[in-house]
């Protein structure tokens, strides 16, 4: 078989696989059982671990009160607030990971809607997602953080901000890494070079882990002016 005959056919493959998309019914994305042509089955999704009502509202982590929890207590990030629809656990976690890794961008949708159930009256000044390293950005094709910006940036009728701030340097993957040297990593590694005197800025993120990126990143932000920084990501890590 030659060369061209084989792009053909992947290309035809690839053209019938969207076809029977639009046309046939679509399954669960996680589970694969029928799902009334919604994104996932109702057992899928309401094995969804929603984040509990009583959280701290700086990082989100639970807390037995709602009360801010004892680590923002002890040393307060450089971000004020923190909005989470979910825990990071699984089947969540599929969902994420597929998106990231594997590319599998029908996932946006339910995720970005996520994101949109957190809006709250106050609006933003700027909409910034997180930005990618150059090389993660060229072997991944796409920053997540973007595309789940895109819809919650519709809502609000905004643009996003994605060339504000920018990677100064590639770094080690954060997951790589054990949580104490996170914050180490990830230092001086935005630049922003806008006046954000007197802004709210909304940074847009899939997921909170120990926070380190999203502290430096809002840490970059305030230097800039930014008088509130919100961190709105789908799902939130817990211990």
């Amino acid at each position: 078989m030659s060369i061209l005959t084989a792009n053909l056919i992947d290309i035809a493959t690839e053209i019938s696989g969207r076809l029977a998309s639009i046309v046939l019914p679509r399954d669960c994305f996680l589970c694969d059982a029928a799902s009334d042509d919604k994104f996932l089955c109702a057992n899928c999704e309401a094995s969804l671990a929603r984040l509990p009502v009583n959280h701290c509202e700086v990082c989100a982590l639970p807390t037995p009160l709602g009360d801010a929890c004892g680590a923002c207590l002890k040393t307060r990030p450089a971000f004020d607030a923190t909005h989470a629809r979910f825990v990071y656990d699984f089947p969540l976690n599929e969902l994420i990971q597929s998106l990231k890794y594997q590319r599998r961008l029908a996932s946006v949708e339910f995720l970005a809607q996520a994101l949109i159930s957190l809006i709250h009256d106050a609006r933003p000044d700027v909409i910034v997602p997180v930005p990618l390293a150059s090389a993660r950005l060229a072997f991944r094709g796409f920053n997540q953080s973007i595309e789940l910006a895109r819809p919650l940036a519709a809502r609000l009728q905004m643009k996003i901000a994605r060339t504000m701030v920018v990677r100064s340097r590639d770094t080690v993957p954060q997951v790589s890494l054990p949580p104490k040297e996170r914050a180490k990593n990830i230092r001086n590694a935005f630049e922003c070079n806008a006046d954000l005197s007197g802004k709210t800025v909304w940074v847009i993120d899939d997921v909170m882990t120990t926070g380190a990126t999203l502290n430096e990143l809002a840490r970059v932000l305030k230097l800039q002016g930014a008088v509130r920084v919100e961190n709105f990501v789908v799902a939130r890590a817990t211990p």
